[in-house]
């Protein structure tokens, strides 16, 4: 009987152990996808938890990743800078909101040159990712910078190795602005790259790392890699015909007259947006939950999340030069799109 009593006393704990842990392990929350707003979620995650005591397991994995897992429902939400289209949310029953706003930089590893220094134009840059411009001294790049000592080195194009957000962003603003590369590469989270000497990252991480290990390299990461890798880049031309540096200023001067409920999903793009301040590679990144989701209790810790993070979060965006959603938009979001979530 004694040796009873003690197994039945040993199982309740270790019942109790596993309800514990399992209960712990339900209040963390869980995301996947996009590297591009992963230092801001990061920010958000360590700042919430110290409120809260509840944790964010978020993988950055790249947006093609995070819609994968959404999908399998192996997370509570998905995050994706490619926003997913109208008909996709309808058919997979979700729903879709923008979380943060920043800015794709094209980001150079050039000896002599402070960030910034020279000077681009989107048509040109579309040339060297084609690889028609192969040459740091090439003459157009010449006439964008008198007077600047180009030196004679080739060009390396780093790229996104992964299916990608801030790919889909990018190639979206080259195919904008040059007619060659929307009817010959087009625009996707992942393309065939055409230039003959290209190299692949994982990541934002791992472009940055990429260009800053090679010589005479030129590549795309979201402004906060910048900052965070103390990366060189070029200034470029907006639609207005100004030349403007990245930066959460710029950034939310593109964002300005965004119509975001004019698109089904709010996917609007603010490539090449009008303004003479306006960072011409800017970009929302984008939360995708389900409207009826498996676990009701994670999903409205999500909302939970979003919601301090809409209200609290904002010095924390502006810290590592995102732009956070203005007050009016997410009113919004919570009176037209959280309402869709079951609870």
């Amino acid at each position: 009987m004694k040796a009873k009593r003690i197994f039945l006393k040993t199982l309740a704990a270790a019942a109790f152990a596993t309800f514990a842990m399992s209960s712990a392990m339900a209040a963390d929350i869980t995301g996947a996808g996009a590297t591009f707003p992963f230092p801001i979620y990061a920010k958000w995650a360590e700042a919430y938890k110290k409120d809260t005591g509840i944790g964010l397991n978020y993988q950055s994995i790249g947006s093609s990743g995070g819609i994968r897992q959404i999908r399998a429902k192996t997370v509570a939400f998905g995050a994706s800078d490619a926003p997913v289209k109208g008909e996709e949310l309808d058919k997979d029953g979700m729903v879709q909101f923008p979380a943060i706003i920043g800015g794709t930089v094209p980001v150079i590893n050039l000896d002599g040159f402070k960030p910034g220094e020279l000077r681009m134009t989107g048509p040109v840059l579309a040339e060297m990712f084609m690889g028609k411009i192969a040459k740091w001294n090439d003459p157009k790049l010449a006439a964008l910078n008198p007077g600047k000592a180009l030196p004679n080195q080739n060009i390396t194009i780093v790229h996104r190795a992964d299916g990608s957000g801030t790919t889909y962003n990018w190639t979206d603003y080259l195919t904008a602005v040059s007619k060659d590369w929307a009817d010959t590469v087009g625009k996707g989270a992942a393309v065939k790259w055409p230039a003959a000497s290209s190299v692949g990252g994982k990541g934002n991480e791992g472009v940055a790392a990429n260009v800053n290990r090679i010589k005479g390299a030129l590549g795309y990461v979201e402004y906060a890699y910048v900052k965070k890798n103390n990366m060189n880049f070029l200034q470029l031309q907006n639609a207005d015909g100004k030349y403007v540096n990245p930066d959460d200023k710029t950034f939310a001067a593109a964002a300005a007259g965004a119509d975001w409920f004019s698109v089904p999903g709010m996917g609007v793009s603010m490539v090449n947006a009008k303004g003479a301040d306006s960072w011409p590679v800017s970009t929302a990144s984008f939360i995708l939950m389900y409207k009826q989701p498996a676990d009701k209790a994670q999903s409205a810790e999500v909302l939970k999340f979003f919601d301090w993070a809409f209200k609290n979060g904002k010095g924390l965006a502006s810290e590592l030069d995102y732009v956070p959603l203005p007050d009016t938009l997410t009113t919004q979001i919570r009176s037209k799109i959280w309402t869709q979530i079951a609870k």
